[in-house]
């Protein structure tokens, strides 16, 4: 039984660390030298999910305002109806 425990801890752990590596500090903060522009996207288009959904690929129609896409720096601003994401 004692190994048995053992082996489902060790398991469990296994499992953990291989998700946590899975997870890159480069996807977490961004692409360098990009911009999350919002407001732009065309439907089925966008970067990463929203409150309505946890994926990319995923914006229902056009022009939502909440979905976004990585441009790079200083074009978002360029693009009517383009606001970058996070801007006070």
């Amino acid at each position: 039984m004692k190994d048995t425990k053992t082996i489902m801890s060790g398991a469990i752990a296994g499992a953990l660390a291989l998700g946590l590596s899975a997870v890159s500090p480069a996807a977490l903060a961004g692409k360098a030298g990009f911009e999350k522009c919002q407001g732009i996207v065309k439907a089925g288009m966008n970067d990463c999910g929203t409150s309505k959904h946890g994926c990319a690929g995923q914006a229902a129609t056009d022009g939502m305002a909440e979905e976004w896409v990585y441009v790079p720096e200083g074009t978002c601003k360029k693009i009517v109806g383009g606001s970058i994401k996070g801007a006070k």
